[in-house]
């Protein structure tokens, strides 16, 4: 149950050296099944672990439940093959929470590189936030730029694998890290994120940062607004449709957030200079 990493045998091959082979580990992809009341919903490739949050996050992104409390249970079950091998999860709603809507279901799997595969449109995603961003947070800059080290420095599983992408929440004025999650695709590790703070009462999520690896898509600029987050940072490139969401949205989006610098894609009045650096400038 869990499984993570998983060992396979490589040949390491170094121009003008040597070629050896060698024990080398890689991250797990597995299927997991989401079903709600019993009836499938989705099926996602993701890093087994933290599953129930997941699954919540993803209800949470899809505008299915609005709390994490509208999720009476979730209990791991057996597959079409009778066995239990934890790739199967339902959840049960709470009483009086509709059930989801049966354009919701996926027909195609999800991979770990998209989380809006299978869509019939384009349209079809821009779900409606019960959360709209009015978030009057300002985050320091150079406070900011911090997060990407402190992001990296706590992929415990990267650091054995290289292969798995991160999703934290840290606190817009102090700085503190409140949850950090790894997985395969960058759209289950901020799912995973927002089903933690769903399960944890923390909707809607005013004050924080939502720093991720990698490039920002539509799909994570649709769950930041969807869990009511104001600022989405990145260290790599966002694509048009996801500035074009975050605008419409309200949210800051920030990308290229390496070293002590930046690209602001929306939302720059969010991002202020601290007082000591404002003074460094000016001097």
């Amino acid at each position: 149950m869990g499984r993570i990493t998983a060992r396979t045998r490589v040949t390491r091959i170094t121009v003008g050296g040597r070629t050896a082979q060698r024990d080398d580990v890689v991250a797990v992809e597995e299927p997991l099944e989401i079903r709600v009341g019993r009836s499938p919903l989705a099926v996602t490739m993701r890093t087994p672990g933290h599953d129930v949050d997941l699954a919540v996050g993803y209800l949470v992104s899809e505008g299915v439940i609005v709390r994490g409390d509208q999720v009476a249970s979730a209990i791991h079950c057996a597959g079409p093959d009778g066995e239990n091998t934890y790739n199967v999860l339902d959840l049960t709603l709470a009483s009086g929470v509709s059930q989801p809507d049966a354009s919701l279901q996926r027909s195609l799997i999800v991979s770990s590189a998209c989380g809006v595969c299978g869509k019939a449109s384009i349209e079809a995603v821009h779900t409606r936030t019960a959360y709209p961003i009015d978030d009057d947070l300002e985050v320091e800059a150079e406070l900011l730029a911090t997060f990407p080290d402190r992001l990296r420095a706590g992929q415990e599983i990267f650091e054995k694998t290289g292969g798995l992408h991160a999703a934290a929440l840290f606190d817009g004025r102090t700085g503190e890290m409140i949850v950090l999650r790894e997985d395969v695709g960058r759209h289950n590790a901020v799912d995973k994120v927002i089903g933690w703070a769903a399960r944890e009462g923390m909707l809607p999520l005013r004050g924080l940062v939502l720093q991720v690896s990698g490039r920002t898509s539509f799909e994570l600029t649709q769950k930041a607004s969807m869990a009511g987050i104001p600022v989405l940072a990145a260290v790599s490139a966002p694509s048009s449709l996801a500035v074009e969401h975050a605008r419409d949205a309200g949210i800051t989006l920030v990308g290229f957030l390496r070293g002590p610098s930046m690209v602001v894609y929306s939302g720059a009045e969010r991002i202020v200079e601290s007082a000591k650096t404002a003074t460094a400038v000016r001097a």
